[in-house]
C-alpha cells in the first residue's frame, strides 16, 4: 500500500485559513498538497496564483504538485517552479510545443505531468513517455470542484495503466498515474484497481470535520486493493 498517494485538493479548503488547512491535512496523512491553478480563460474559473503557492510552501512540507489549468503555460510553469512546486502538470492543448514544456519543467528542477481531459485521447502520451514523471487523468470537466466522478474514466486509467506498465517494463522508470474528480471512500478502491496510484480529493476531505479519519478510510479501502 506504500505506493499510493493521496493529494488533498486546497480548492476545497477554507481560503481564510490556507496555511492552517495545508499543515492540518498534512498532519492527517496526505502525501502531497494538489494545487489548482485555474486561469478563467483555459478553464471557467479563476483561483490561486503563484504567490499563494509560495506563502503556502513554508506550511507544506509536503510536495506541491501544481495542476495549471492555463494557456499559455510556460510562463506560469517558470513562475511555480521558483514558487516552490515539486511536481507541475499541464493540459497539451494548452501549450504550443508539448515537449518544450515539459522540458522546462525539468530545466527548472520540477517533477512533469500532461493532464488529460476526459474527451482528450490518451495518444498525446505516446511520444512523450520519456518526459514524464505523471500523468493526471479527469475525471471529471476541469474547472469548478465537488463534480461527480465520471466512471468512463475507469476504461481510460486501465489503458494508460497498460501503457506506462509497457514503459516501465522497457525503461525501468515508473510514471505516477493520477486521478482528480469526485475521489472518495466510496470508489477509490475502484479507482485504485484499473491502475491508478494517486489519488486527488477535494470535498471528500476538506468537506468533512475530521480529515485524518476520511484519510485513514481512504487508504483502509486501499489496503484491500
Amino acid at each position: 500500500m506504500s505506493h499510493y498517494r493521496i493529494s488533498p485538493s486546497i480548492l476545497s479548503a477554507d481560503f481564510a485559513r490556507l496555511g492552517e488547512e495545508v499543515s492540518n491535512v498534512i498532519a492527517a496523512g496526505a502525501d502531497l498538497i494538489h494545487f489548482d491553478v485555474m486561469d478563467n480563460h483555459y478553464v471557467p474559473n479563476l483561483t490561486f496564483g503563484p504567490m499563494i503557492c509560495s506563502a503556502l510552501k513554508p506550511y507544506a512540507t509536503v510536495p506541491i504538485d501544481v495542476h495549471l489549468m492555463v494557456e499559455p503555460v510556460d510562463d506560469l510553469i517558470q513562475s511555480f517552479a521558483k514558487a516552490g512546486a515539486g511536481i507541475i502538470t499541464f493540459h497539451p492543448e494548452a501549450s504550443k510545443h508539448v515537449d518544450r514544456s515539459l522540458s522546462l519543467i525539468c530545466d527548472l528542477s520540477c517533477q512533469a505531468g500532461l493532464v488529460l481531459n476526459p474527451a482528450t485521447s490518451v495518444s498525446v502520451l505516446e511520444n512523450v513517455l520519456d518526459r514524464l514523471d505523471m500523468v493526471l487523468l479527469m475525471s471529471v470537466n476541469p474547472g469548478f470542484g465537488g463534480q461527480s466522478f465520471i466512471q468512463q474514466t475507469l476504461v481510460k486509467i486501465r489503458q494508460v495503466r497498460a501503457m506506462l506498465d509497457e514503459y516501465e517494463a522497457q525503461s525501468g522508470r515508473h510514471i505516477a498515474l493520477e486521478v482528480d474528480g469526485g475521489v472518495k471512500v466510496d470508489n477509490i478502491a475502484e479507482i485504485a484497481a484499473a491502475g491508478a496510484d494517486t489519488f486527488v480529493a477535494g470535498s471528500a476531505i476538506f468537506g468533512k470535520p475530521d480529515y485524518k479519519a476520511v484519510i485513514g478510510q481512504m487508504r483502509e479501502e486501499l489496503s484491500r486493493v
